[in-house]
């Protein structure tokens, strides 16, 4: 899923808002006409929009889990050259992250993670028509463990198989760039399925656990986003094998292997070197550093000699006042003192 779909992601969300909020019931919003909304959301590919006119309550949904993805990818690299925002600022909005790069790959897999999160929750939270807790192993017992399922299981099962539907449909050209967006939103949406918990309670008499229930619940997307973080740090630089017939690309090995051996199903795979990001430069997603806010004595990636990309970097100082060392007198009134500090900031060149 490139930038542009987020973009429209993003573009519609408030406007749907509008119309759900002040009609007042998710119906009203079908009543509107899924064509009509449909039709009004640029940028949709022709699997994207079939299921809008099917199903326009979820793309609500949908933009939501796109903004998860979004924010999370800005947390995760908030430190760094890279920070995410050609994902979130609208400036620069509707152009695609053409590089094939390491940031791509995880770009690709948290929309995708947060997209299905999103929907799994609207299910649970009975926000969505057709689908709600997942009752598939309701009733049956663990023996081994002394446990029965019960309570309202997170359907994750739906969340994964409608981000696939959505998020993939994007992907109709088959090339190398195709296949490893493919792969890395596959890779989203398997750790999400991997980080989900069981959570159980007991029943009994005075606290006892004669009986106990369990059920499963989704993680806090942010213990996506650091799986994630950890998986973009090993990613793996992929190549594509093209078959005889039209040469096109059929599948993905891993560059410099002497055998073909293809990426494991838990890796985020690149197909392009990333640029460094010091200037601002649309067409590979980077936003520059110039204006953004460094730490004068970190040695690390935050630190201004690192992020300002040896430009260096401006000081500014400013005094921050507020009260402080207030007691209370009888009676009745309060007496404060002011305090201040003089604080400097650190900005790149």
């Amino acid at each position: 899923m490139c930038l542009r779909m987020l973009h429209w992601m993003l573009h519609i969300l408030p406007c749907i808002g509008v119309i759900y909020l002040s009609i007042g019931a998710l119906s009203s919003v079908v009543a509107l006409g899924a064509n009509i909304i449909c039709n009004k959301i640029p940028g949709l590919a022709p699997r994207q929009r079939a299921l809008c006119q099917s199903r326009p309550d979820v793309i609500i949904v949908i933009g939501e889990g796109a903004q998860l993805g979004i924010s999370e990818c800005q947390y995760q690299f908030r430190f760094g050259r890279w920070n995410c925002t050609a994902l979130g600022e609208r400036t620069v909005f509707g152009q695609e992250l053409k590089v094939g790069s390491r940031e791509a790959a995880f770009a690709h897999a948290v929309a995708s993670a947060g997209v299905a999160h999103a929907i799994t929750t609207a299910c649970s939270q009975g926000n969505l028509s057709e689908c709600g807790c997942d009752r598939a192993r309701q009733g049956s017992y663990n023996a081994r463990e002394g446990w029965r399922w019960g309570g309202c299981s997170a359907d994750v099962r739906h969340g994964l198989e409608l981000s696939r539907l959505f998020v993939d449909a994007r992907e109709v050209r088959q090339s190398a760039r195709t296949l490893m967006n493919l792969h890395n939103n596959r890779v989203g949406r398997k750790v999400l399925e991997e980080k989900m918990k069981l959570e159980c309670k007991c029943h009994g008499v005075s606290g006892s656990c004669t009986t106990k229930t369990c059920w499963t619940t989704l993680p806090k997307f942010r213990e996506v986003g650091y799986a994630l973080k950890d998986k973009y740090e090993h990613t793996v630089h992929v190549e594509p094998v093209s078959g005889s017939r039209y040469m096109r690309p059929m599948f993905l090995k891993v560059k410099k292997s002497r055998s073909y051996r293809k990426p494991l199903d838990t890796e985020l795979v690149f197909t392009e070197r990333s640029p460094n990001y010091c200037e601002e430069d649309p067409a590979t997603g980077s936003a520059g550093t110039r204006g953004r806010l460094c730490n004068r004595t970190s040695p690390h990636a935050d630190g201004c000699d690192l992020l300002c990309c040896g430009r260096g970097y401006n000081t500014h100082q400013y005094t921050r006042a507020w009260q402080c060392n207030c007691k209370f007198h009888w009676c009745c009134y309060v007496r404060c003192s002011t305090c201040s500090e003089r604080t400097e900031e650190y900005t790149c060149k």
